[in-house]
């Protein structure tokens, strides 16, 4: 590590997310990991309204929220809003690797959220969320 505490516990609470969906995915490669959870996480900033996407990044872990506000413009993402653009998101930041299923990555993402938000940040991204998108959180 870098030898700077914080710096040092924002790498670790990033590996921790990215570990984390590294396991539900049944992946090795963490690299990957971290491409499809910044595009799924992208993808649902961009289809949240401007409030409550800045609310589900406060609940970030430091990097990882510097991660997720890189090259956002707030302001209407129509397209963004739709489940067909999530997925696209996802497989076009793999190269659309045809061993990638963005679905399941999707799913993923959204369980990550589900069991690492705190709970009333929870309830407010999954009613924010566009209907298109409800039925990537888990049940």
């Amino acid at each position: 590590m870098t030898g700077i505490a914080e710096l040092d516990g924002a790498i670790r609470a990033t590996e921790y997310w990215v570990d984390d969906l590294r396991q539900r995915l049944g992946w090795h490669d963490r690299s990957r990991s971290l491409t499809v959870l910044l595009a799924a996480l992208h993808g649902v900033r961009d289809s949240l309204p401007r409030n409550e996407a800045i609310f589900l990044g406060a609940q970030l872990p430091p990097l990882l929220r510097g991660l997720y506000y890189e090259g956002w413009h707030p302001g209407p993402h129509a397209a963004g809003k739709s489940r067909a653009a999530l997925l696209d998101r996802i497989h076009d930041s793999v190269h659309r690797d045809p061993g990638v299923d963005a679905e399941q990555v999707a799913h993923a993402v959204f369980a990550l959220l589900a069991a690492r938000l705190p709970p009333a940040e929870l309830e407010d991204a999954k009613a924010a969320t566009p209907a298109t998108l409800h039925g990537l959180w888990p049940s």
